[in-house]
């Protein structure tokens, strides 16, 4: 049998509901969650790791760094085939995606989590974690960047994202769709991820905003984001990449002071292009430098910055490294 290092960091998936209070609340540590899901240790050998018991909403960048070095150092064991990571649904995607980034290896990552807590009858998680394995088990996994599986779907790191705030099929990639599934042990893939891109570096900067423009929107997010030190500033821009013309201006005074602008779209899907070219939009914004982001959400994008500011703080570099 493989050799799979399970790394519970919390989330729903660990969660039970609280008595006193009635809601759900971090509980189980990963022992004890494996003792409740017996059939995993029939599908490999199991090495388990706490690195934490954190709902997803207290997973900060720094500690997604941490993670993502520990992984470095556990998955280059020869006797380690892959690795998994429970994680809560909130931020998993851009936990998920700082891995994908950040951790160089041909072995699988699988990176799930649940949408009902232990307290509940339809319990996803021990679903979620035995197609996890089985995602490991197959030899097509590997060289296929870090991925997600909930509901027995495969998706990319890069690709997916949190689509519904509770249904368990809330996991979508939305522009091009998922990779393959898990039906009844076996994995099947239909395609392989769009981007395997690495950016390896010792340090981040999780100094980094994310605006999102809104119709009659002004400079004064942009002007405080600068004043108050930002090294960055993340634009979840109008349709294909358009802003007000009056966050055009805060958007120019970031440019001016030499902070890095990265571009995406508020619209779920669909890529960012400068292909309109009245007063703020793209044509404007691509002139003054503004990085376009592709595919990429919002979350996903100033992850990608968080760690590409660690790597260089060159304007042409940043490009490259989202170009």
């Amino acid at each position: 049998m493989k050799k799979i290092l399970i790394i519970f960091t919390g989330g729903t998936f660990s969660m039970k509901i609280d008595e006193k209070t009635g809601g759900a609340v971090p509980f189980f540590h990963g022992e004890e969650l494996l003792e409740m899901i017996p059939e995993a240790k029939n599908l490999a050998e199991i090495e388990i790791f706490n690195f934490g018991n954190r709902p997803g909403p207290h997973m900060t960048p720094k500690l997604m760094f941490d993670l993502a070095k520990r992984i470095r150092t556990e998955i280059a064991r020869d006797d380690i085939d892959g690795v998994i990571v429970t994680h809560g649904t909130d931020t998993l995607e851009e936990t998920a995606y700082f891995l994908d980034l950040a951790v160089d290896t041909k072995k699988p990552i699988v990176v799930i989590g649940a949408m009902r807590t232990s307290s509940e009858p339809d319990w996803d998680g021990p679903r979620n974690l035995l197609d996890a394995i089985h995602i490991i088990n197959e030899p097509n996994s590997r060289g296929m960047g870090a991925l997600v599986c909930l509901n027995g779907e495969i998706n990319a790191a890069s690709e997916v994202t949190k689509t519904h705030t509770e249904d368990v099929e809330t996991f979508r990639s939305l522009d091009f769709g998922a990779l393959g599934f898990v039906e009844r042990g076996k994995v099947i893939y239909n395609r392989l991820p769009r981007k395997l891109e690495k950016i390896i570096t010792d340090e981040i900067d999780d100094n980094v905003d994310l605006l999102k423009v809104y119709a009659g929107m002004d400079d004064k997010f942009f002007r405080f984001s600068v004043d108050s030190g930002a090294s960055a500033i993340v634009v979840e821009a109008l349709g294909v990449g358009n802003v007000t013309p009056w966050a055009f201006d805060g958007i120019k005074y970031a440019r001016e002071k030499g902070v890095p602008v990265v571009l995406v779209s508020r619209c779920p899907a669909g890529e960012t292009l400068d292909i309109y070219g009245y007063e703020g939009a793209g044509k404007w914004l691509k002139k003054i430098g503004v990085i376009f982001a592709e595919y990429l959400n919002g979350q996903k994008a100033r992850i990608k910055t968080i760690i590409a500011l660690g790597k260089t703080r060159g304007q042409d570099e940043l490009e490259k490294l989202f170009n």
